[in-house]
This record gives C-alpha cells, sequence and structure tokens, in this order.
C-alpha cells in the first residue's frame, strides 16, 4: 500500500490516538455485542483505549518532524544532545530549569543543570520526541502548559519548569 511521505508521517506522528481510537471501539463492540458475554473485557478494553488516547494526544502534539539539526537520546535519566555545532549531557536529576525559546528558529529547550553550561536542543531534531518522556519524569511538570507553550506563537523564552523558584511566590511562572 503507498501512501504520500506527509500523510505517513502525520499517520505515524497520531499513532497512539489511531491505536486508542481502535480499542475504544472494539471495547464498544464487545461491551454492547453478545449478550453481555464480553462486558468485563469489553470495559476494560474501554478504559485502557480513552487513557491511551489522552495520552497519545500529548504526545502527538508534542511531536516535531524530526528533520531538524542534530540528534537527542535518553538513556537511563540523562538527556544527550549531538549537534552539528553544540551539544552536551545533562542528567535530570540535576536539571534545575527547563525553558522553551522561540527567540531563534527553530525553538529551541533549553536545560539548566548546576556547574554546566545550557543545552540548547532544537524542538525538531532527530530524537527530540523522546523528551516528552523525560520532561514528564520532573516533579510537579503541568505537562498541558509545556504543549500550550510549544505551539504558541510568543518570540521570547519562557521557562515551563524549574526545581528551585528564582523568583517570589507571588510571582507566575509564565
Amino acid at each position: 500500500m503507498f501512501f504520500r511521505p506527509e500523510a505517513k508521517a502525520a499517520l505515524w506522528r497520531w499513532r497512539e490516538v489511531l491505536v486508542a481510537g481502535t480499542l475504544v471501539l472494539l471495547g464498544l463492540w464487545w461491551l454492547l455485542g453478545p449478550g453481555g458475554l464480553l462486558m468485563l473485557p469489553g470495559a476494560a478494553l474501554l478504559i485502557a483505549g480513552i487513557a491511551l488516547g489522552v495520552v497519545g494526544v500529548q504526545r502527538g502534539r508534542f511531536r516535531g518532524t524530526g528533520d531538524g539539526a542534530g540528534a537527542v537520546q535518553v538513556d537511563e535519566g540523562q538527556v544527550a544532545y549531538f549537534g552539528p555545532l553544540t551539544g552536551g549531557v545533562v542528567a535530570l536529576r540535576d536539571l534545575e530549569r527547563l525553558s522553551l525559546d522561540r527567540r531563534g528558529s527553530p525553538a529551541h529547550w533549553r536545560l539548566d543543570a548546576a556547574g554546566q553550561s545550557p543545552v540548547m536542543i532544537p524542538v525538531n531534531a532527530a530524537g527530540a520526541d523522546a523528551l516528552f518522556d523525560a520532561f514528564a519524569t520532573l516533579p510537579a511538570l503541568r505537562t498541558e502548559r509545556m504543549l500550550t507553550e510549544l505551539r504558541g506563537g510568543t518570540a521570547q523564552a519562557v521557562v515551563i519548569w524549574e526545581r528551585t523558584p528564582l523568583r517570589p511566590a507571588h510571582a507566575v511562572l509564565h
């Protein structure tokens, strides 16, 4: 079967949502199907499909094209970026601040850790979709806010998460 590259990329970007939709439909079919015989597995499948759909929508919104400069690798709690001009490695446990800098083209994730230079990662770098799961491990990260800022159009740097706030408690984060 032949798909245009753009269609294939769109399907791959939203793959969890497509699987979730299939699970929900199958769960509904089993739930409403043959005399209640598969009611319990159908309900479980329906719940699993809805949960996967919620996570899939978030991941789909996070994913970029992956055709930018450099490559990202996430391995055992460390984020490594290998770019044509810069690069670096940051352990997530040492991360102090995560920012999204939209002043350049493309936008960059800025990872600040104590005692080292910030690591700047283009949002469209190869493998950057693995950052979603890495960032999700940060305590008290607001995922929906991160996704909103990622798709927003403001041309400024925005702090997404910080371990110890450097601002007064009454000041908002963005």
